[in-house]
C-alpha cells in the first residue's frame, strides 16, 4: 500500500515541474506527410500557457486532426521536450530515396536551433528544397516560476515613471 501512495504522491508533486513543447506530424493514406504542427509553453511557470510536454503532445495532435482532418490518416509525435529553448522544424527532400524528411533542431538561440535542424536534414541526405517550416521559443521546467506580482510591479513602475516624466514636462 505504501508504494502505491508514494507513487501517487510523487506523480502529483512532480508533474507540475515539467513543461515544454511537442511537434506532431500527420500522414495521408498513402503514407506521405500531409501536415505538421506544434504546441509550446509560451509563458514560464505560473503563466496561463504553461504545460508539460505530455500535454503539449495532446494539444499538438488535437490541433493536427482539426486542421487536416480531411487528409489525415495517421498522426504521430515528431519531437517533444521539457527544456526551455529555441526550436526549429525543417523539411527537405531526399532525392535518392524519393522521400520527404522533417527534422527538429533545438538550441540556446534561434540560429543554433535552425542550424541543428538543417544539420539533421543534411545527415539524412534531405537537402533538396530544405527549408525551415517553424521557429519558436518554448519555456520548459527550467524556466523558473513566473510571479504575477513581479510582472505587475514592473508594469506599475514603468507607468509611474511615465507619469512623473509627463508631470515634469507640464
Amino acid at each position: 500500500m505504501r508504494p502505491a501512495i508514494f507513487a501517487a504522491l510523487f506523480c502529483v508533486l512532480i508533474r507540475p515541474l515539467f513543461a515544454g513543447d511537442a511537434i506532431a506530424i500527420g500522414y495521408n493514406s498513402d503514407g506521405a506527410w500531409s501536415a505538421v504542427t506544434y504546441n509550446r509553453s509560451s509563458t514560464p511557470k505560473g503563466g496561463p500557457h504553461y504545460h508539460d510536454s505530455t500535454q503539449a503532445c495532446t494539444f499538438a495532435v488535437r490541433d493536427l486532426w482539426v486542421r487536416a482532418s480531411d487528409y489525415l490518416w495517421k498522426a504521430e509525435i515528431l519531437g517533444q521536450s521539457d527544456k526551455t529553448g529555441y526550436v526549429a522544424v525543417a523539411r527537405g527532400r531526399a532525392l535518392t530515396r524519393n522521400k520527404d524528411v522533417t527534422a527538429v533542431g533545438r538550441g540556446k538561440s534561434q540560429d543554433e536551433a535552425d542550424q541543428n535542424a538543417l544539420k539533421k536534414l543534411n545527415d539524412r541526405e534531405a537537402t533538396t528544397e530544405a527549408t525551415i517550416v517553424y521557429q519558436y521559443f518554448s519555456y520548459g521546467s527550467d524556466s523558473g516560476a513566473r510571479s504575477d506580482t513581479k510582472h505587475k510591479a514592473k508594469r506599475a513602475s514603468k507607468q509611474a515613471a511615465g507619469s512623473r516624466s509627463a508631470a515634469r514636462k507640464a
